[in-house]
């Protein structure tokens, strides 16, 4: 894809020190007073920007454990597993450490409970603190099976949960794209956040529902083959397939190999999700490991939590549920949206923006978070001049690009999903890309295809 002219040349002028810029939220150096040497040139003359991607010096924060020895170790075993599986990584691991652990502490439950029935939920927290702790899941079986109450950390770091299942400590990766519009690993940093002290005091939402079990532990999946977080499937599907395997190994569960019941999701625009949760609680499955999309969660919680089954969502971030009248059986690894606003503005603030615009996906999750992220960006001194709410399946996005211009906010953060890669090529267009305008993105769309969508124009 063309840079426009005036990127073109802001990048052959300021090249030096665009990282700078972004890192400042100097906005200045999008205005430039001199003659247009583009004129001058000829198409034989290299452009001297050519090498610097739009994309280059966005960062944003992303859910993810911290890369130790055991992550990487984990991540070694999953490029294995996918390999011999047919799986096609492209080199993500996203929420595939989030997947695992839940399946992990799904079936750690159901031995405490000795039940696979809805029984099992209420020892889900019980299994993630406040015990001895176990890093893999045969050191915890031995414990269990010695009487001894576990605290399960996983590869997704400490899975502390609040009485309400949800982390109680957040985790968060600082991604930078760098030069050739992909995510530089040496620029990646990490910050993790706590949740506030009335979520560490909480006690455990009783479990309402009574389901009993049949003796087999089946496990079903509801995550994205399909949709616009196509690309978190693979490494959230890998993950749960090497936990069962790994349970499996260990003897399973009541003496028998716990099922696994594979599903995809879809997205908002389908009724993909309404279907797999029907074949499912028809098999009898007795949790379900997904949705990655806070808003297909929110399409399928009544029916799955109404059936008396688990859902444990390995990536859901969104705040409504915090408190959702799920029946005790609603569950995530994915910290709430409170605790990755609170990590993005204090990232935005350190690179010294007083002032933020927000360009939001029109749902649940993206309002949301983008009200979290204000509050947390006005908490800390900054000011946010402007929200702009937009529709995925718009056309163009003209009309929220020329509005964000006119904010003439030091930085701007967008939240949204696979269409952020039409709205960055219009945003670049029109002026107000990364090498213009310090840019910040979210989980949903921070991902290594970004820039392989943006570079296509698509």
């Amino acid at each position: 894809m063309r840079k426009p002219a005036r990127l073109r040349l802001l990048v052959a002028l300021f090249l030096a020190f665009s990282l700078f810029a972004a890192a400042c939220g100097d906005d200045d150096t999008a205005e430039d007073t001199t003659d247009d040497p583009a004129e001058d040139t000829t198409e034989a003359t290299p452009d001297p920007g050519e090498d610097v991607g739009e994309l280059s010096g966005a960062k944003g924060t992303t859910p993810a454990p911290e890369t130790t020895d055991a992550v990487r170790e984990f991540q070694s075993r999953m490029d294995t597993w996918a390999e011999e599986n047919g799986i096609e990584l492209d080199g993500t691991y996203a929420y595939g450490p989030e997947a695992y652990d839940a399946t992990i502490i799904v079936a750690l439950a159901a031995q405490v409970a000795g039940d696979d029935g809805s029984a099992h939920a209420a020892e889900i927290v019980n299994v993630t603190k406040g015990g001895e702790k176990c890093t893999t899941y045969a050191d915890c079986l031995a414990l269990v099976e010695a009487g001894t109450d576990i605290d399960y950390d996983g590869v997704s770091g400490a899975t502390d949960m609040s009485g309400n299942g949800e982390p109680l400590v957040g985790s968060y990766a600082i991604q930078v794209y760098g030069d050739d519009n992909r995510l530089d690993p040496e620029q990646e940093t990490f910050k993790t956040v706590e949740a506030g002290e009335e979520f560490q005091n909480m006690e455990n939402d009783p479990v309402t529902a009574e389901r009993a079990g049949d003796g087999v532990l089946k496990i079903g999946t509801l995550l994205p083959e399909t949709g616009n977080l196509a690309f978190l499937g693979p490494p959230e599907i890998a993950g749960v397939q090497m936990a069962v395997a790994e349970v499996n190994e260990a003897g399973g569960f009541n003496g028998q190999d716990v099922q696994l019941v594979e599903g995809d999701s879809g997205d908002t625009t389908t009724d993909t999700a309404v279907q797999t949760v029907t074949r499912q609680l028809g098999e009898n499955v007795d949790a379900i490991i997904g949705a990655a999309s806070s808003s297909v969660s929110a399409s399928v919680i009544d029916q799955i939590v109404g059936a008396g089954v688990t859902m444990f969502s390995p990536a859901n971030t969104s705040k409504q549920f915090s408190d959702y009248p799920d029946n005790g059986l609603y569950f995530r690894l994915g910290p709430s949206d409170i605790l990755q606003g609170q990590v993005l503005a204090e990232v935005i603030a350190e690179d010294g923006n007083a002032s933020l615009v927000i360009l939001n996906f029109d749902d649940d999750y993206g309002n949301g978070l983008a009200d979290d992220l204000t509050a947390s960006f006005e908490a800390g001194g900054g000011e946010v001049l402007d929200k702009i709410t937009y529709d995925p399946q718009a056309q163009t996005f003209d009309a929220e690009v020329q509005q964000a211009l006119e904010s003439d906010a030091d930085a701007i953060a967008l939240i949204g999903f696979d269409e952020t890669s039409r709205l960055l090529v219009t945003l670049v267009e029109q002026g107000l890309g990364p090498q213009d305008i310090p840019t910040y993105l979210v989980d949903g769309n921070i991902g290594n295809p970004l820039g392989e969508r943006f570079d296509a124009g698509e």
